[in-house]
């Protein structure tokens, strides 16, 4: 079987508290232009909404966004809506609110407890929306969650939110939300290359509660968000980002020339692989690059693979 033939069903499924979705999903930030979010060249339009309906069609039923997604031209909340609504009722959509950026691209301070409700208002707006599948507060470096998760519980006991996850924290914080309200999602920074030295912990309190893990910049290497998008994008940097990372990067060449795919799909591939509770969203503006990172949901890496691999994951922590 072909890439341009294989569907988000074969990566599996997992549950967003009471709504199903499959383990391959999609990331939005890469619809708006080159440079993700931040300032740089905008998208094209129609290569954007392309990719959007063709990820539905590959069986996407799993979008992450923001309000903040936008770039000088484009606005993801806006091209999802624009392309897909009326929405299909199996398809997920989650956003996250807590930073904030003016309409110019400046980021500002985080949004207080107080300003949250408008955060989750303006999502509802751009995406037409009469409720919110799912919102993430992303914590911004505050000590405590408390008064922020708080205030969104208060809007999912409204009805504006179905389901609450919390992202960017350490293992107390999903501790202390959990006693707030229930958590169905955490989102972090996690990959082969041990960005968050905290991950693995998290990884092991998510699966153990049934709480769904979703990393970003999964595919990123050691580049992270400030990389050169590549293949997969999810506004990465492809393969490393010196001498320093080659032989990790040959290491995971090796697996991907003996499946006869990218390295960006063996990142995927073994993040799928790290439990049936983590599910991936790369993100990308390339059709091509699309079909590839859904077609990684169904690579399945030996026990000799997933052990090389592991141990590039734990010599980088």
């Amino acid at each position: 079987m072909t890439a341009d033939m294989i569907t988000a069903d074969a990566s599996g499924t997992f549950e967003l508290g009471d709504l199903p979705v499959h383990r391959i999903g999609f990331g939005a930030m890469r619809l708006t232009g080159s440079a993700a979010f931040h300032l740089g060249t905008p998208s094209d339009r129609a290569r954007s909404i392309a990719v959007l309906r063709r990820a539905v069609e590959l069986g996407v039923n799993h979008i992450d966004t923001a309000a903040f997604y936008f770039s000088a031209l484009r606005s993801a909340n806006e091209l999802i809506n624009t392309t897909l609504a009326p929405y299909a009722d199996d398809l997920v959509i989650a956003t996250k609110v807590g930073p904030f950026r003016d309409y110019s691209g400046e980021w500002g301070t985080s949004a207080r407890p107080d300003q949250l409700r408008a955060h989750v208002e303006e999502n509802l707006r751009q995406l037409g929306r009469d409720h919110l599948d799912l919102v993430y507060l992303r914590r911004m470096r505050q000590d405590s969650v408390a008064e922020h998760f708080g205030a969104l519980a208060e809007l999912r006991e409204a009805g504006l939110i179905r389901h609450l996850g919390i992202s960017a924290i350490e293992p107390r914080h999903l501790t202390e939300a959990l006693e707030i309200a229930p958590v169905v999602s955490v989102q972090n920074r996690y990959g082969l290359d041990g960005a968050d030295p905290q991950g693995d912990k998290l990884l092991r309190m998510c699966g153990e509660r049934g709480i769904a893990f979703v990393p970003f910049y999964a595919v990123a290497g050691s580049r992270g968000e400030h990389g050169t998008a590549g293949a997969g994008d999810e506004g990465q940097g492809g393969e490393g980002s010196g001498s320093g990372d080659r032989g990790r990067d040959d290491r995971v060449r090796a697996v991907a020339a003996a499946h006869g795919v990218s390295p960006a799909q063996i990142r995927i591939a073994w993040t799928l692989h790290r439990g049936p509770h983590v599910l991936a969203i790369p993100g990308t503006g390339n059709p091509d690059h699309l079909t590839e990172n859904i077609a990684a949901g169904a690579l399945r890496l030996t026990q000799e693979e997933l052990r090389s691999l592991d141990a590039l994951h734990t010599a980088s922590d």
